[in-house]
């Protein structure tokens, strides 16, 4: 059959109706979903895409907000802070089409990136199995983004917000699960967790600063912004060492967080891991001396750092099992830190200063309360030298806060080291079991997190 000029030019309005039907569909990022969990007491952003010109209203309870998407089809709406209320709530996104989420919560949202120790899943951690079973928390909802790099900023990553369940939570984060699970406990609100890391990565990839280099950053991070996010941890180090960065790793700290404040919008808290001990390919020197820079990030402001040394359980593994403590102690500092909870200890002891008294030499710390060892045995891994720089095996002692050090034959004492080897399992702790991170003496440039 023969069609004539007006059948088909009604099919071809019918064909660009419904193709306009498809390019008017109203859509959202990934990270804005059914289940997942808005950050309480920030500004709710939430933007899409939508034709170019389209009005797009978002409503959440009895809030309502409107825009108009731009020329490149992007619209976003500011909605206002909303409290942690003990109830679900909905959100409908209306343009062309009509778009219903449920299942909303609104708590504390974190993110948690690095490399391998990070991504390191709770089904291959030493606990997995209680863990897992025990990981019915409805009040915790997952958020994992894929592995992907982009040389410019990315718009989107293909993720799904999950209530968190013994069948949601084997393959996710250990660490940033441990972590959230020990704020929903204490703080009694949702979490939303956010796992953005990758096994082997430096920390250059992550850094905003780096522009097209920034592939991780770009691919994993700015997708998800504005979200609003509470804070991150972050365990990641281990790559650098073996790039022999040294103390220079603290600037490129100094970047990574300063960047994600800045394109975050605020001085989000940044709380990271000091990477463990590792008897694989690193170069004498250069853990003890990426361990300095890590702890001179510490004076960064809003930062909090979660040593590791005691939680070695294979010294040939450069991943640690047991991830229950790292997440708890990084918690210890957001509930100190951020959450203001004063009966807290954050932070096991970090060097301050040292004053020589004739043949010994007095350190001082901060979080020292308490000061003991771990074991019931003598204090171990200090070590003492002289004007001749040569180090020796010390005699070490507590003295209420203090730590006074020695070694037979060593008259002037001129500087001491502490588990300052890629080996370290040194055994002061104080009294909340939380152990001292490794240091030495000569022009120290950690800080304290005090």
């Amino acid at each position: 059959m023969k069609l004539g000029n007006a059948a088909l030019l009604a099919i071809a309005l019918f064909v660009l109706g419904l193709t306009n039907g498809i390019q008017a569909d109203v859509k959202l990022p990934a990270v804005i979903d059914s289940h997942m969990v808005i950050q309480r007491g920030m500004p709710v952003q939430i933007w899409g895409w939508a034709d170019a010109g389209e009005s797009v209203t978002v409503t959440i309870d009895e809030n309502s907000a409107k825009a108009t998407a731009n020329k490149d089809g992007r619209w976003s709406v500011k909605l206002p802070a909303m409290d942690s209320v003990d109830k679900a709530h909905s959100m409908t996104v209306a343009g062309k089409n009509t778009i219903e989420l449920e299942d909303i919560l609104v708590g504390e949202v974190w993110v948690g990136s690095g490399q391998s120790n990070m991504e390191w899943r709770l089904s291959s951690t030493n606990t997995a199995k209680e863990d897992i079973a025990a990981a019915n928390h409805p009040k915790i909802r997952l958020f994992h983004v894929p592995k992907v790099q982009t040389t410019e900023p990315a718009k989107d990553v293909k993720a799904d917000w999950n209530v968190c369940t013994p069948a949601s939570v084997p393959n996710f984060s250990a660490v940033l699960y441990h972590f959230g699970k020990e704020l929903q406990q204490k703080l009694n609100v949702p979490i939303g967790l956010i796992n953005s890391s990758w096994g082997g990565s430096p920390i250059e990839p992550w850094t905003v600063a780096n522009g097209k280099n920034a592939r991780m950053y770009n691919g994993m991070i700015a997708p998800l912004q504005p979200f609003a996010i509470q804070g991150a941890i972050w365990y990641q180090g281990e790559t650098n060492v073996l790039q022999k960065n040294g103390l220079g790793y603290y600037d490129r700290m100094e970047s990574l967080i300063s960047g994600w404040r800045k394109t975050w919008g605020h001085e989000l808290p940044f709380y990271f891991v000091q990477i463990a001990p590792w008897s694989g390919r690193y170069e004498p020197g250069q853990l003890p001396a990426l361990w300095e820079a890590q702890v001179a990030s510490l004076k960064i402001p809003k930062t909090g750092m979660a040593v590791t040394t005691d939680l070695v359980d294979n010294i040939s593994d450069i991943h640690p099992r047991n991830k229950f403590d790292v997440g708890k102690r990084l918690a210890a500092w957001a509930l100190a830190k951020t959450y203001g909870k004063k009966d807290v200890v954050y932070s096991g002891p970090l060097y301050k200063s040292m004053k020589a008294d004739g043949d010994r030499i007095r350190l001082q710390f901060a979080h020292a309360v308490g000061l003991k060892t771990r074991d019931d045995k003598p204090l171990s891994e200090f070590q003492i030298a002289g004007a001749d720089g040569k180090f020796v095996d010390a005699t070490a002692e507590i003295d209420g806060d203090d730590v006074v050090v020695s070694a037979a034959g060593v008259k002037a004492p001129q500087h001491v080291r502490f588990g300052w080897h890629k080996l370290a399992n040194p055994n002061l702790i104080n009294g909340a079991g939380l152990p001292a991170s490794p240091f030495q003496t000569d022009k120290w440039r950690g800080g304290t997190g005090e």
